[in-house]
């Protein structure tokens, strides 16, 4: 029995699945608000480096019929896309001049 949260594939970026593979926008999005750049700089930089073989695997199965652990390595995939601005552009976690503000997501695409 494994503890393995992602493919065994994609063992490498299982240092990042605890903390990363989240479920929700909003969960993503606290992650990156309370991580230091340093984390998502190194989550960046190593889902980065996977990222095509990542989607070609997610790719092989239907949305509502995926394993738990390609589920997860495509919830690694959305926390690239959330850390990627503050990683690429703003430098910091938060949106630049933008305060405490922030939008609440009703309604999000599932998976």
């Amino acid at each position: 029995m494994t503890d393995a949260l992602l493919p065994n594939e994609f063992s490498d970026l299982e240092r990042f699945a605890v903390k990363w593979c989240l479920a929700t926008e909003q969960e993503r999005y606290m992650e990156r608000l309370s991580s230091s750049m340093e984390d998502m700089q190194a989550l960046y930089d190593a889902v980065t480096a996977r990222a095509e073989e990542a989607m070609v695997y997610c790719d092989k199965f239907p949305l509502d019929e995926m394993p738990e652990d390609a589920l997860n390595l495509m919830r690694l995939l959305y926390s690239l896309v959330m850390v990627s601005f503050p990683v690429e552009v703003w430098g910091q976690p938060r949106i630049p001049d933008t305060g405490a503000a922030y939008l609440d997501l009703l309604v999000e695409p599932i998976p």
